[in-house]
């Protein structure tokens, strides 16, 4: 098992050992073959990692035109008229990657995807999934689920979901050989992008996920969307057990909301309602699990060294 924990002292001391492990991990890969595969995640939790990367690819640290990246998440259902503004509405994830990363670069990334929830029009997806009960089935134990569209729908709009904009990432993450090094955060509840806590591991490829009430109460009342209706009712997400076929796993988070989540993820055996505590298995499986936290959100391992130790995880106190 391969798992290291890095406690840092705040954000930005986050932000740079954070930047740190990546940029060398890219720049590891790039010696080892012509273009590297980033996974990346939105949040504020990465914001201060993406200003560093950016820095050090615009001062010649290593090669971002010879990067690929594929993102975690986005929204089904943001305002717009058109695809064109979904995809360009200020709450929209590739809008944040373009303000957080992308924009930063002076040479630019070969190419860059976000899952293609901009695609898919929210009311015609209601309707379809209304008309056509037959065609999908929900798969969870908690409010976000997501919705398993069967083979062989009969809704070609369904249908053309599950083939092009969820298994279609998929593939495109394979066609590009996989991905090299992956950066999660962490929800409060310990789900990692859109898998939400109840969502199986198994099958957890490409999701549609139906987002929860709560999540949806809370976007407008932090002041991301107007009204209910504004915000979005579904996401496409990368699943965990997508995530963690990444030959590195970064994980970073900061806070006292994911002090439990971070903790039971490494304390306690994988499960379903801790999305993220699937980075054992993974790590099990000789994968690279890296977590870089600040010292809140590690206060549960910060107080129990010797189970850490017993369980073959390596703590490195930098704070």
């Amino acid at each position: 098992m391969s798992i290291t924990v890095f406690v840092t002292r705040d954000f930005e001391h986050l932000s740079e050992v954070g930047a740190d492990v990546v940029i060398k991990k890219t720049a590891s890969v790039l010696r080892q073959k012509k273009e590297a595969v980033l996974g990346l995640a939105t949040g504020n939790s990465p914001t201060g990692l993406y200003k560093h990367f950016a820095r050090a690819a615009n001062e010649g640290r290593l090669d971002a035109g010879r990067i690929r990246s594929f993102n975690l998440d986005e929204y089904v259902g943001l305002p717009g008229d058109n695809v064109q503004q979904r995809v360009l509405h200020p709450e929209s994830y590739a809008y944040f990657m373009i303000q957080e990363l992308f924009g930063h670069l002076q040479k630019k990334f070969i190419e860059t995807r976000v899952p293609y929830g901009a695609l898919i029009d929210q009311k015609t997806l209601i309707r379809e999934l209304k008309a056509h009960p037959e065609d999908w089935a929900f798969r969870g134990t908690d409010a976000g689920k997501s919705i398993v569209i069967k083979a062989g729908a009969k809704s070609d709009y369904l249908a053309w979901i599950k083939k092009d904009i969820l298994d279609g990432y998929a593939r495109a993450i394979k066609k590009a050989g996989g991905i090299d090094v992956q950066i999660i955060g962490v929800g409060g509840r310990g789900h990692v992008a859109f898998h939400e806590s109840g969502i199986p591991f198994a099958g957890s490829s490409v999701l549609l996920v139906k987002l929860d009430d709560n999540t949806i109460a809370n976007a407008v009342a932090d002041g991301h969307f107007r009204t209910k209706a504004d915000s979005p009712q579904y996401a496409v997400s990368m699943g965990a057990q997508l995530v963690y076929t990444a030959r590195t796993v970064v994980l970073v988070a900061n806070g006292p909301r994911k002090t439990e989540s971070v903790t039971r993820s490494l304390l306690m055996d994988a499960t379903p309602e801790i999305p993220i505590s699937y980075g054992q298995r993974y790590a099990g499986q000789d994968g690279e699990l890296i977590y870089i936290i600040d010292r809140i959100a590690a206060e549960g391992l910060l107080a129990a060294p010797k189970e850490l130790k017993n369980r073959g995880i390596v703590l490195k106190n930098l704070a």
